[in-house]
């Protein structure tokens, strides 16, 4: 059974970090493209980041660009997600998610097929 679940999520103020982490079990989590999207109220959901099985390519939307940095460790089967210089646009659910058969950076959510629950991150200015 595939499971992916986030964690890391809360409260900060405008300028602080938080770091996600999403376990992952269930698949071959070295070999699969991960994803981290995110959700605001009312919004559509939006790429912020994705990473290869290796690691060794990732991909970061422009609007986190600089701030954001994902990274991985299979030997954990996790995926994390650095995120400094926190904004209150960047307040939304964050969902990780897994693409299983396409070994390149994945922009789209369409193209996943394992999702994680999620988990609320609030910026207050």
């Amino acid at each position: 059974q595939v499971q992916l679940v986030e964690s890391g999520g809360g409260l900060v103020q405008a300028g602080g970090s938080l770091r996600l982490s999403c376990a992952a079990s269930g698949f071959t989590f070295s070999s699969s493209t991960m994803g981290w999207f995110r959700q605001a109220p009312g919004k559509e959901r939006e790429f912020v980041a994705t990473i290869i099985g290796s690691g060794l390519s990732t991909n970061v939307a422009d609007s986190v660009k600089g701030r954001f940095t994902i990274s991985r460790d299979n030997a954990r089967n996790t995926v994390y997600l650095q995120m400094n210089s926190l904004k209150p646009e960047d307040t939304a659910v964050y969902y990780c998610a897994a693409n299983n058969w396409r070994p390149s950076t994945v922009t789209r959510a369409y193209l996943y097929n394992y999702w994680g629950q999620g988990t609320q991150v609030t910026v207050s200015s």
